[in-house]
This record gives C-alpha cells, sequence and structure tokens, in this order.
C-alpha cells in the first residue's frame, strides 16, 4: 500500500509514539479489507509500539486506533490515504499520546466538555476540506473520553451515503443527527459544543487596545499585509472570519513563484505559521459587521464584530476577499448541499455514476466538468454566452470526452427538486426563449467569484461590482483605510498578485502612520 517514500516518512514519524497502541481491524473477503489488512500490517511492522488485533464492526473495512490499555480511541471506515494520509499519521501519533500543538486554552476547553458525543464524518479521498475536519473530531475523540469519531469514506460505503441523503463532504453527524457540512475548524466545532464561548471571546475582544494596524480577513493578503506591518514594529492585528479565506478551498497551486506545487489547505497552513512567528494578534472565526471609519484624520477606526464587540486601529488594511457566486435562481438555496455543490473536487466522488451539469464554461467550470467525467455517467456544462471563455487546451480536452454535452447560450433558470435532493435543472435558450428541462442529481456551480464587502457600502467607495476602489498604493477613498486582495478593484486575481497588493497596503500603511502630525498621534493615544 504504501511507497518506500511514504513508508520512510511515517516510521520517521512514529518514533514520536508515546504510549503503545493497537489497530483493530474488522475485516473480510472483499479487495478493500484486503487493502486495509496490508495497510494495516506495514504500520505495524514500522513500529515496535504498534501491535495489530482482530474486532468486530458494523462497518467493514475499518479499523479502530486504540490506545493500548483504555478506550481512547479513533475509527477510519475505509482506507486514509489521499488527502487522508496526514489523518491517519496524526490519529497514530495523538493516540499514542504525542501531543497536539493546538492552543493550549482551546486544548483545555475540549477536555472541559461535559456530555456525550457521537461524531461520524463522511469523507472523499479527493476532498482538501475534509482533512480539517476528520483531524479535529479526531484530536478531540483524544482529548474527551465523551467524545468518539468514526471518518467515514462516502464513496465507499455508497448505500450508507444514499441512505443518509449525504450529497456533500465534509459532512457530520452528531448522535445520528446531521451537525454540520462544509469545512469546520476545531474551534468551530468546539463552540457550536461550548455555548458561552462566544460571549467569552467578544468579551476577551471587547477588551483590547487600539491597534495601529488591524488587517480584516485572513487570506493571503492579509497574511502578507500583517507580516509586513509586524516587521515594521507595530502593534498588528488581525481578523479573520476563517484563516485562509478562500484558498481553504482550492486544490492544486501550480503558479505560486518559487513554490512548483502545493495545496490550498496547505498553503493556508504556511501562511498562519508565518503570520504566527510575528507578534500579530490573530482573531480568528470572527466576523466584521460594520465599519465606522474615524471622524478625523488620525482619528480611530472602528470594526463592529457578529459577536457584538468592536475593535479600534489607527488604520486599516480590508483584504475579506471573495466567495463563489451563486446562480440566484430558486431552488438554488433550498437545495445546497444536497445536490448543488461548488466543489468538483470534494463532492465529485458522491455522484459516481450519476447525471450531473456544471454551470460556467469559464477555467474553472471546464476543468470541473473534466475532472467529473472521469467520475460521473454524464456532464452537462451550461454557458450562458454563445462560446466557451476557457483556455483553448482546456476546451480540446473537454472535446475529447464522449460524456460530455456543452450547451451554449444558456441561462439557467431554475433547481428542480423532490423535496430532499436535486432532480434536475430548467434553462432558457437565450436565442429562442424556449425553456428546456435536464434531469439529473448534481450541479457544481463555478462562475466565478463576488467580492465580500457588503457590510463596507458606507463606509468606502465601492464599484457596481462591489469591489473596493483603491489606488496604487492600496489606499481606498477613506484616509487611513487601505485594501487588498480579491476584494478589490485590483484586476488579477491570483494568490501571488494578493500577496503582493498586501505588502503594499502594508507599508502604505506604515508610511501614513509615520506621517501622521504628532499631535494627532498623541491625541489618539490620549
Amino acid at each position: 500500500m504504501l511507497d518506500a517514500n511514504l513508508t520512510q516518512q511515517l516510521k520517521a514519524y512514529l518514533v514520536n509514539i508515546r504510549e503503545p497502541i493497537e489497530l483493530v481491524a474488522s475485516l473480510d473477503d472483499s479487495p478493500k479489507s484486503q487493502q486495509m489488512r496490508e495497510l494495516i500490517d506495514e504500520i505495524a511492522a514500522l513500529s515496535g509500539q504498534v501491535s495489530v488485533a482482530e474486532g468486530q464492526d458494523a462497518r467493514t473495512p475499518s479499523f479502530l486506533i486504540r490506545r493500548v490499555g483504555t478506550d481512547t480511541a479513533v475509527r477510519f471506515a475505509g482506507l486514509p490515504m489521499g488527502h487522508e494520509f496526514t489523518s491517519l499519521v496524526l490519529a497514530l501519533l495523538q493516540v499514542g499520546g504525542h501531543p497536539s500543538k493546538a492552543a493550549p486554552e482551546l486544548l483545555q476547553q475540549v477536555r472541559d466538555l461535559d456530555g456525550s458525543f457521537a461524531f461520524e464524518t463522511y469523507f472523499s479521498l479527493s476532498c482538501q476540506n475534509c482533512p480539517d475536519v476528520v483531524q479535529a473530531l479526531n484530536l478531540m475523540a483524544v482529548l474527551n473520553p465523551g467524545i468518539t469519531h468514526t471518518a467515514i469514506d462516502g464513496g465507499l460505503f455508497k448505500e450508507e451515503v444514499d441512505a443518509r441523503k449525504v450529497m456533500a463532504v465534509p459532512t457530520i453527524f452528531l448522535n445520528g443527527e446531521p451537525f454540520g457540512q462544509g469545512r469546520m475548524e476545531l474551534e468551530q466545532i468546539v463552540a457550536r459544543l461550548d455555548t458561552a464561548a462566544e460571549a467569552r471571546a467578544a468579551k476577551k475582544i471587547a477588551a483590547k487596545d487600539p491597534f495601529d494596524v488591524l488587517v480584516v480577513g485572513g487570506g493571503p493578503a492579509g497574511a502578507s499585509a500583517a507580516i509586513y506591518t509586524a516587521r515594521k514594529g507595530i502593534r498588528t492585528g488581525i481578523l479573520a472570519e476563517r484563516f485562509g479565506g478562500q484558498v481553504l478551498d482550492t486544490a492544486a497551486i501550480e503558479n505560486l513563484i518559487s513554490v512548483p506545487h502545493t495545496e490550498g489547505p496547505k498553503l493556508a497552513a504556511d501562511l498562519e505559521r508565518h503570520v504566527r512567528e510575528y507578534e500579530v494578534d490573530i482573531m480568528n472565526l470572527q466576523r466584521a459587521e460594520k465599519l465606522i471609519p474615524a471622524r478625523h484624520e488620525g482619528g480611530l477606526h472602528e470594526v463592529v464584530l457578529a459577536s457584538g464587540a468592536s475593535l479600534k486601529a489607527r488604520t486599516l488594511i480590508l483584504s475579506t476577499g471573495a466567495r463563489w457566486r451563486t446562480m440566484n435562481v430558486p431552488g438554488e438555496d433550498e437545495y445546497r448541499n444536497k445536490g448543488v455543490a461548488y466543489c468538483p473536487h470534494c463532492d465529485g466522488p458522491l455522484f459516481k455514476g450519476k447525471r450531473v451539469a456544471v454551470i460556467g464554461g469559464g477555467n474553472s467550470g471546464v476543468e470541473a466538468a473534466i475532472d467529473l467525467a472521469g467520475i460521473v455517467a454524464h456532464v452537462t456544462l451550461i454557458e450562458f454566452d454563445s462560446d466557451l471563455r476557457a483556455d483553448a487546451v482546456l476546451q480540446r480536452k473537454l472535446a475529447t470526452l464522449p460524456n460530455v454535452q456543452v450547451i451554449t447560450s444558456a441561462l439557467t433558470t431554475e433547481v428542480r427538486g423532490n423535496g430532499e435532493q436535486v432532480v434536475g435543472l430548467t434553462y432558457k435558450n437565450r436565442n429562442t426563449d424556449d425553456l428546456h428541462e435536464i434531469a439529473l442529481e448534481g450541479i457544481f456551480v463555478q462562475i466565478g467569484l463576488v467580492p465580500n464587502t457588503e457590510w463596507l457600502r458606507d463606509a468606502v467607495a465601492l464599484t457596481p461590482r462591489g469591489e473596493i476602489e483603491v489606488d496604487h498604493r492600496g489606499e481606498t477613498s477613506r484616509p487611513g483605510i487601505f485594501a487588498a486582495g480579491d476584494a478589490t478593484t485590483e484586476p488579477y486575481k491570483q494568490i501571488v498578485v494578493a500577496m503582493g497588493s498586501g505588502s503594499t497596503a502594508a507599508l502604505s500603511a506604515f508610511d501614513y502612520l509615520i506621517r501622521l502630525p504628532e499631535e494627532e498621534l498623541e491625541a489618539v493615544a490620549a
């Protein structure tokens, strides 16, 4: 199962196991069980701290990683390879007593949770968002005896997925009931269970002194800005709804200069790790809802949060990024994660052998159609314009696929469902105004981005598309407020461009601060 490189890496990691663990296998005669047996035996052969035992579980094949002589354990139903291999490694280490690097106060918060929590997570091996959820819940199961967790490969347990109507990953069940879908970090899961957590966090934030620079947004632009201002020695805070931003939803990244290949979640983790090397106050999982600009130059700007707390700063750098654009048609919201999806890499395996549509003929839409064609029975690509807009090389590849149909000059008008899941869509031929229906079970929306700037409408100048208007220095229409990245009028929405614009905004903010008249700085400090 493991190639020489993975075997060597795993052997190096397993020396960190402090307490003996056993891999308790529930297997049958299926090929997947044979592969699991091979994997388990290979792992056990790499460390004297790991043994193998036979077990029996309702899900076969599966295996339990258990600390010998205790109930501390996590279970994988399916082979945790692909994106989940890291989850397997961490589970082996943490069940074996190797400490987590998460914040000590967060770990204690998990230990203090009172109750019985049986979590089940459905993942796919191609989902880059799933490992964070799997790893968070595994860690919680290790820390708290009242918590259990089973990670389930949805592609392997298809009948179970269909019976529970799982149409997006990751999907989490708690005590048999739906708990959440999509990427969730440890802090988010704990906050859902610890109802007093939000109030405590709001109180802590409200007590903070004003910042010299407050960065709003934790994507590439925000991380770059925070690093540059912190290196100038000025008091810096970074406020993020989820650190990493849209990068977390990105699969392969091959155009970040000097990094030939990486993946979104890994880049997001690297960004956060880099920011934490400096004295930056990171406030994650906090949503900004209102901006109150300073009444005079040199005054304090105020950002009001959804929790009710607020933060003040002499300068702001807005780097709130963008999100997937929706079709805004009847049925889309109702059937989101019930057949309507936005990440073909994550959710594509759940539609194996089914008929799906991809909405959008740009690069992302055509790439999605190509990827899905190898998994599903049939793909219908629907494009609003009269021609596809994707790169020629992608269009040529698409044209070679026998199970893909392209429909141009088409406007999707409705997502149809049966109350539980998508059963089709309706589109209008823009040349004839005729309506057509397509029977299908999945719709992947790939029609671009919309900036996360609704909360700024009365604070800074925005374009009709909602982008923050900035000059060549990253300055907005308000003195002391700067912006960077995909939320701005910068024409190229690329990671490397966002990083550059973040550093530009940071240097401009620093330049602004040092040029403020001394009396204004003293008035602010007072």
